[in-house]
């Protein structure tokens, strides 16, 4: 992320600087006329702010869903779930245990972000970050785990895109819920090619090897974690966890599980806008009752889980300042839109026209840039949302993931400073979902 902040930066002080040795205002008495560097600065302060805010209106997600994370993990449940797709996720993470609650709460943030929840994605995870650097031999750098974990998480396979589908319907879209097909198809293939990236590139990207001082921390905390457990022993909650992940279930119990979740596909394709006012207020409520029926003392173990959101939620807001700020520059500079005059003409060839460039441009650095750009496109008459660039964008949005925020959250919730190949895995998948993006719209929807 050091080369990556750099990059960004300089190529908008450049650009502003360029323009600013061209400025000439047309009125040089007018007192709204604002130089380029003049947007620059203020560019910089607004995305700082905004930064803050950002951060401040995930601390209210972030406080509810690791609190009801820390229900459904003190019932058992992430135990549960990761015993069901374990022959799947110890596929794809060989370096976690089976029964480690990292599994439980990647399959839970998986399982958000493929039924569209957006935030209430993030604190699952957050949670899945902090538990897989339990693992980590290397304090600060990203593990494969961490690496493909991400890359996923950009890419994830989205069942439900219920925000773009709102906005749709907010526009005049005649059918909101038509992006469901093309951005299922989208997302599945950014997936796919998320794995195969992380799965390369970590060839490429061996971390250092471990030094003395994290073997004897590691060997102290083997042994701690063992004291811990035998003093566990005399807890039934944790007894009852420790002798349910000690057995698996039968081969066929997971395959069926797995089949039961691919059947959704299909039913959120055709039930995706009954099915999506009803996720979270299930959710919420499932969890408590989970925790009922399991026998957790719900109202104190959500509110310590909460306590740890809050506190999540204000160590990021630095990572969030930092990477905010650098895009917030390269869009005032006016760096993007030449890029987009460059590409243009040549993606305009190849069914991106180039009203959708920039969205497929800012996406991955900015979600609300980029959602402001998909809003303008679909509500222009001259476009509109149920055109094929209007479908295309809103395609886009579903199926495409703001990833320089995703790496600073969630690697600055765990104080990672060298991501190793994730970013490269990441943009890899993203890139695949807008060539499957348009590939798909051009099919269905010319």
């Amino acid at each position: 992320m050091n080369v990556v902040f750099l990059v960004i930066v300089l190529a908008a002080f450049v650009t502003a600087a360029w323009h600013q040795l061209q400025y000439r205002p047309e009125q040089p008495d007018d007192p709204e006329a604002v130089s380029p560097m003049a947007e620059l600065s203020q560019a910089v302060v607004e995305s700082a702010g905004g930064a803050v805010e950002l951060a401040i209106g995930l601390i209210g997600v972030m406080t509810l869903f690791l609190g009801l994370m820390k229900v459904a993990e003190a019932g058992g449940m992430l135990t549960v779930l990761a015993r069901l797709i374990r022959p799947l996720m110890t596929r794809l993470f060989p370096e976690v245990p089976p029964d480690h609650p990292a599994m439980g709460a990647m399959i839970l943030n998986m399982s958000a972000n493929a039924l569209g929840l957006g935030n209430a994605a993030t604190p699952f995870g957050i949670r899945a970050m902090q538990e897989l650097d339990k693992l980590n031999p290397h304090p600060g750098t990203a593990t494969n785990s961490m690496a493909l974990f991400l890359a996923i998480n950009t890419s994830s396979i989205t069942l439900l895109p219920t925000g773009v589908i709102a906005l749709r319907a907010a526009s005049g879209s005649v059918e909101p819920a038509a992006i469901l097909p093309s951005t299922l198809f989208a997302t599945a293939c950014a997936t796919v090619a998320a794995v195969v990236a992380a799965k390369a590139y970590q060839r490429l990207s061996a971390p250092p090897a471990a030094p003395q001082a994290v073997v004897e921390r590691s060997a102290t905390g083997q042994a701690t974690a063992d004291a811990q457990a035998h003093t566990a022993a005399d807890d039934p909650a944790m007894t009852r966890a420790a002798a349910e992940s000690e057995t698996g279930y039968p081969v066929w119990v997971s395959y069926l599980f797995l089949a039961g979740l691919l059947s959704l596909i299909p039913l959120s394709i055709v039930y995706g806008r009954v099915i999506a006012p009803w996720i979270i207020p299930g959710l919420i409520v499932f969890f408590l009752l989970y925790g009922v029926v399991r026998g957790v003392r719900i109202y104190e173990v959500f509110v310590d889980g909460a306590r740890e959101g809050f506190q999540v939620a204000v160590r990021i807001i630095p990572y969030l300042v930092a990477i905010l700020v650098a895009v917030g520059m390269l869009r005032a500079s006016g760096a993007m839109e030449a890029m987009v005059g460059w590409v243009g003409a040549f993606t305009q060839r190849l069914g991106l026209p180039a009203e959708a460039l920039p969205m497929a441009m800012l996406r991955p650095l900015s979600g609300s840039g980029a959602y402001g750009i998909m809003a303008s496109i679909i509500n222009d008459p001259a476009i509109g949302p149920d055109s094929y660039t209007g479908l295309l964008v809103t395609t886009l949005q579903g199926s495409t993931e703001t990833t320089f925020y995703v790496i600073a959250v969630y690697f600055g919730a765990v104080q990672i400073r060298r991501i190793r190949h994730t970013l490269a895995a990441a943009l890899t998948a993203d890139v695949v979902a807008v060539i499957a993006a348009v590939a798909i719209c051009l099919w269905l929807f010319t």
